[in-house]
């Protein structure tokens, strides 16, 4: 979850980082799906170690020699409210969801998130819409373009887009989200709460054609590194709720695509 230091071999100097290479060591944190036997302090017990495989589970890509565990976690619990997303979702007189708009840069993602989310607005329903750039003025201003921070951006956004919605909101969160399991841990956040994953589909040619921030230019001309389908990929959505044909239709076509499907699964009837 965070890696504090590189550690230089040689000296032994502690080293700031953010990733690391083939060979190199760091002293870092780690969250676990499930409870391991861990007892660093015993004089008799070998230490834990945990194995880093790739994707495909057929190579190590690291290996951590447990330290220490951090105990918190094992001290807090959910407190459940009396007034729930359910309450909630009758005073505002809809469905709470999240709608999660990905694409790539210059695909029309912002454009169609606001335009929805003014024809929500029009039409009574309670929004909020999450940009991009937005949440790295604040929430995410920490945060680079590496592959580890755009996963972390997404985690936090994802976190705030769950709790939104569990106050009842109709929430609309516009990110490239350029891997597919970055995309399937934001639905795994959600939970119970109703995701609908709506890809604008613009193909590259015309993003960059479009390129109203200038970035592409910048990355093509190697001023911008790790810029999303340049020289970091993007992971198209095999199985979205909606795709949208964005450099065919006009937004308020695009809109109307939405809206009909937030229609059709009752998102706007309790």
């Amino acid at each position: 979850t965070d890696l504090t230091f590189e550690i230089d071999q040689q000296s032994g100097e502690h080293l700031a980082a953010k990733v690391l290479s083939k060979g190199q060591i760091a002293y870092c944190k780690i969250a676990l799906d499930e409870a391991i036997p861990c007892d660093p302090e015993s004089e008799t017990e070998p230490r834990p170690v945990v194995l880093f495989f790739d994707a495909s589970g057929a190579e190590i890509l690291g290996i951590c020699i447990i330290d220490f565990a951090l105990r918190r976690a094992t001290n807090i619990s959910w407190h459940q409210a009396k007034v729930d997303q359910s309450a909630r979702a009758r005073v505002h007189s809809h469905q709470p969801c999240v709608i999660w708009v990905t694409g790539l840069s210059g695909s029309g993602k912002s454009t169609v998130a606001d335009a929805l989310e003014q024809e929500l607005h029009r039409a009574g329903r309670h929004t909020y819409l999450l940009d991009g750039d937005n949440v790295r003025h604040g929430l995410c201003r920490d945060l680079g373009f590496t592959d580890a921070d755009r996963v972390e951006n997404i985690r936090r956004v994802a976190e705030v887009a769950t709790l939104m919605a569990d106050a009842g909101l109709i929430v609309i969160a516009s990110f490239i989200s350029p891997f597919q399991n970055e995309r399937a841990m934001a639905r795994e956040v959600a939970g119970d709460t109703r995701f609908v994953e709506v890809f604008v589909d613009t193909p590259l040619a015309v993003c960059e054609a479009r390129d109203p921030k200038g970035l592409y230019k910048k990355a093509r001309a190697g001023e911008l590194k790790n810029f999303t389908g340049i020289d970091s990929i993007y992971e198209a959505p095999s199985h979205p709720e909606i795709t949208l044909k964005a450099g065919e239709h006009p937004p308020e076509v695009l809109v109307g695509q939405v809206m009909d499907y937030l229609s059709a699964e009752n998102i706007f009837s309790l």
